[in-house]
């Protein structure tokens, strides 16, 4: 009877530990994403408020599309906490904008490493919800990806461009898609919480990093050349 007490003690123990430590994971995921967000903005010489607003798109928008999709309320109406995180950080980063002192961002992969750590942390977590909420294998990958594309899909999009998952053809997608798939194998195959939390993060984190510093990526549809467009034009 203790020792059933005891291993019972020791799961609630884990559970707590685990739940603790995506609660921490997804506030530095935000951070992550808002920086992202924020060095977009002073790329595009966006001012202050558009830095803010871009920085938070960024960093809830991924969370805010899992919500819609999973069809519970949306986290940050109920608890904005990461809403303020985010804007923290993109006021914290415009001060390097103003100097135009963003080059070390540049220099040190700041903004595509940041922008990895976020994606890795909120795909685990998003494909971690739906299936806790019954979702199918199918949706909960969905969902997953969703959650960890989302945001940088909006920074896209709001800063006039083709969203950079649809044609850099780096592993973002890819590598989002691979991580939700996996935390749903080592799910269903009831492996201890803690692995199918952490195999999938660090698969997703080591794709995109491989891919930023060795050029891994997928083949990219070829570009049509200006020539071509003018034959096409003429004809």
């Amino acid at each position: 009877m203790n020792s059933l007490l005891t291993s019972a003690a020791t799961d609630g123990i884990l559970e707590h530990a685990l739940g603790t430590l995506r609660v921490v994971l997804e506030y530095l995921g935000t951070v992550a994403f808002a920086i992202s967000g924020a060095v977009a903005a002073s790329r595009r010489r966006m001012d202050l408020v558009g830095a803010v607003v871009l920085a938070g798109l960024v960093a809830v928008g991924g969370g805010t599309m899992r919500d819609l999709l999973l069809q519970r309320p949306v986290f940050w109406i109920e608890n904005p906490a990461l809403v303020w995180v985010a804007v923290a950080t993109a006021l914290a980063i415009v001060p390097f904008a103003r100097r135009r002192d963003l080059g070390a961002f540049t220099r040190h992969r700041i903004v595509e490493m940041s922008d990895a750590f976020g994606l890795a942390i909120f795909v685990v977590i998003g494909t971690g919800i739906a299936l806790d909420m019954g979702a199918s294998p199918v949706a909960a990958v969905i969902v997953g990806v969703a959650n960890g594309v989302g945001g940088g899909i909006l920074r896209d999009l709001f800063s006039a461009q083709v969203p950079e998952v649809f044609w850099n053809g780096q592993l973002y997608a890819t590598a989002a898609l691979g991580g939700a798939i996996g935390y749903w194998i080592l799910w269903a195959w009831h492996l201890p919480p803690e692995l199918v939390f952490w195999i999938p993060l660090l698969v997703i984190l080591a794709l995109r990093v491989l891919s930023l510093t060795r050029g891994w990526g997928v083949p990219s549809v070829a570009v049509v050349q200006k020539r071509e467009l003018q034959n096409e034009s003429h004809a």
